[in-house]
């Protein structure tokens, strides 16, 4: 873990990362999937989930480059948010013969199959930001403290509505009750459940007091759930809702968001509905995770009230360093060796810390991190 070249690979990452985002269709590969690994060349499969959101086209690029740097060959496949198509490509990764694993994976239950031929041929598995369940086949998880991000989502929710000041501790002027309500990431991904269980830990005192009322009466994870996380899905939901719920004139004043593609559906759907700055009622408050940069400008014009900054160049880089660990014949360093059980062991891993971006933390949180330009912000396109 004190290797030289992982600060130098840290660093490169951190400086690099504002020029990865570019776009493209899903499954392309930046190696040939046909050609075997070459003889002496260690060679690490690089699995990520899809193209569509950038966050990920952003991962894919800085692991890629981490590993690079650190001296490996690197084959980075994209799923197309489609399961059997990364179960394809992890198994031609594991035929080729790469020499260790890094999967984010589309759904964390449907790989079982594939990280078993990987075990029998001693290749180690790095779950990257999604555990991966059902199996003893999977070695180390990379992520971040997913339970906090939720506490993070709800807080700036509380927030944003006057209840909270924002430092997050101090009780705000505003006293409700508050008409909020609430979405959920797809439960094929085991972040979901733990985004969800933060911000209704968080929330609940709030709607236990009535301060808070979530007006649909849709306050379980399954009715709240947004499949693959897509934004036309959430878009669908919010104007149902709209629709179901809030015909009577009744206002809705905030929704908890746990991902910034959602976030912008939902406030599609406002909008249409007649929501906004100059119309009869304000936009509510939108919660959201990624930092994704259509929403970072939002947040910056005053649209989406907040996201969650969880820095992958961090966590990309702590991915590098996991797999030096193995191919050294180690093992990684763990910060939390109980939380993430998948249902056949307890998964050791190493969890990273998040920020809530408001407007007025851009500046100083992406902009002068170099995560995002001042340009970028502005125009809302990397």
């Amino acid at each position: 873990m004190k290797n030289l070249k992982f600060a130098a690979v840290g660093a490169a990452l951190a400086l690099s990362l504002a020029a990865c985002s570019g776009g493209g269709a899903g499954g392309e590969t930046t190696d040939d999937a046909s050609a075997p690994a070459d003889d002496g060349v260690t060679t690490i499969g690089v699995a990520m989930p899809t193209q569509t959101s950038e966050r990920w086209i952003a991962d894919g690029a800085a692991v890629e480059k981490g590993l690079k740097d650190a001296g490996y060959e690197v084959n980075l496949q994209f799923g197309n948010d489609d399961i059997p198509t990364q179960q394809q490509q992890i198994d031609q990764m594991i035929t080729q013969g790469v020499d260790l694993l890094i999967v984010a994976s589309i759904d964390g239950t449907a790989l079982a199959n594939q990280l078993e031929a990987a075990a029998k041929k001693n290749i180690p598995v790095i779950a990257y930001d999604r555990l991966i369940n059902g199996t003893d086949n999977v070695d180390f998880y990379v992520t971040f403290d997913n339970y906090n991000v939720g506490v993070q989502q709800a807080t700036s929710l509380l927030v944003g509505l006057g209840l909270l000041a924002e430092d997050g501790k101090t009780a705000g002027t505003a006293t409700g009750p508050f008409n909020v309500e609430l979405f959920a990431g797809s439960l094929d991904d085991n972040n979901a459940k733990f985004f969800w269980d933060g911000a209704i830990d968080t929330l609940k005192p709030y709607m236990d007091k009535g301060t808070i009322v979530v007006k649909s009466g849709q306050t379980d994870i399954e009715k709240a759930a947004t499949l693959r996380w897509l934004q036309e899905t959430a878009q669908k939901r919010m104007e149902d809702l709209l629709t179901s719920t809030y015909s009577d004139g009744t206002k809705v004043d905030g929704v908890l968001s746990p991902y910034d593609g959602i976030s912008r559906g939902i406030i599609t759907a406002l909008q249409n509905a007649g929501y906004g700055p100059g119309m009869d009622a304000g936009l509510p408050i939108v919660t959201g995770q990624d930092a994704e940069i259509a929403s970072v400008k939002l947040i910056n014009d005053g649209v989406q009230f907040a996201t969650i900054f969880k820095d992958t160049r961090k966590l990309a880089a702590q991915a590098v360093t996991a797999a030096q660990s193995f191919l050294d014949g180690g093992t990684p360093e763990a910060n939390d060796t109980e939380t993430y059980d998948n249902g056949n062991k307890i998964v050791p891993s190493y969890l990273l810390e998040s920020d809530i971006v408001y407007a007025g933390n851009i500046q100083k949180l992406l902009i002068d991190s170099g995560y995002w330009s001042e340009a970028q912000v502005a125009s809302g396109q990397a």
